[in-house]
């Protein structure tokens, strides 16, 4: 009946127009271990009391994840469920709602995801690198733990001398947390950069890993490297020390008489004069007279005995 098929349509419109709005473009963020779902309020309404959100987890059976994180009726647009600790080689759904009092949206429900499928890797989280004779030694530990029996890590090193003037070398996939580049040029700088791959030893499958942060180092001597820079400074050092020399007799040569100026003996002061300095009473000027008086002017005396009488005469 015409009338019947009105009242109908009349009552589906009451029903969608009594129903909330579903949360809008929900999310999964799956880095390391972090598992985040997130979304966008849906459409206002005409009320003043807040909207509330509640999720759940499906992982063999739906539930909710108030037991371990606070997902059940929030307020914010983010769940953190990390701490559930939901399965991470098996199929994991996440379904969300809105309510608002007595209203209540329908479930929007994501798509299955496998966390060792679909987890976006980090770089490791530490790195530490010993230069050695010839040698760069790596120490890496792993982006985030990991049952072993399910998943490993594998870790590939990206390294060039001098960036940009030769084609990067590549050591790895290595399941080993200690990584050897060896055979480097001793004294180089090195920049390396580090990738942590995660296999999946179920399905066989590598997650591909974000890069490491760009870190240079330089590499010491080998024995080899040090016996030539031993010998190196040696020869040097004689070739510097053989240099001085013949400068220094060049200098003689050229300048020998300068040289012998400056450093001639200085004229001393007279004894005299040197006592007078030091005792000014004393009479210096005649004890200089006596003693020239008695170096220069020396005689000897001589007494007449006799004359001739002719002599005599004329001398009287």
């Amino acid at each position: 009946h015409p009338v019947l098929q009105v009242w109908r349509h009349l009552l589906k419109i009451c029903d969608s127009l009594s129903q909330l709005a579903a949360p809008r473009h929900p999310k999964i963020r799956l880095y390391n271990l972090e598992q985040v779902l997130s979304w966008e309020s849906p459409s206002p309404v005409n009320d003043t009391r807040p909207v509330v959100y509640s999720a759940e987890a499906d992982d063999g059976q739906w539930h909710g994840l108030e037991a371990v994180v606070n997902c059940t009726q929030i307020t914010a647009t983010e769940c953190d469920f990390t701490a559930a600790g939901l399965s991470k080689g098996f199929n994991v759904t996440l379904r969300l709602r809105a309510e608002l009092g007595e209203l209540v949206s329908a479930w929007v429900t994501m798509p299955w995801f496998q966390h060792y499928r679909n987890v976006t890797v980090g770089p490791p989280k530490h790195i530490m690198v010993t230069p050695r004779e010839g040698t760069l030694v790596i120490t890496v530990s792993p982006p985030f733990e990991v049952d072993t029996s399910e998943a490993t890590f594998l870790y590939t090193v990206y390294y060039e001398e001098k960036p940009g003037m030769k084609q990067a070398r590549v050591k790895g996939p290595l399941q080993s947390n200690f990584i050897f580049l060896d055979n480097l040029k001793p004294f180089r700088i090195y920049c390396l950069q580090v990738e942590a791959q995660l296999f999946w030893n179920a399905q066989k499958i590598i997650r591909p890993g974000q890069l490491s942060n760009t870190s240079c180092y330089e590499t010491t001597a080998d024995a080899h490297a040090k016996q030539q820079q031993v010998i190196g400074i040696s020869v040097g050092t004689l070739l510097s020390l053989l240099l001085l020399a013949g400068a220094c007799f060049f200098l003689v040569l050229k300048y020998g008489s300068v040289v012998k100026y400056l450093f001639r003996t200085p004229p001393s002061i007279p004894a005299q004069i040197e006592e007078y300095l030091k005792d000014p009473v004393q009479p210096i000027l005649e004890a200089l007279d006596k003693d020239i008086s008695q170096k220069d002017d020396t005689w000897n005396s001589v007494s007449i005995i006799s004359f001739p009488e002719k002599e005599r005469e004329d001398v009287l």
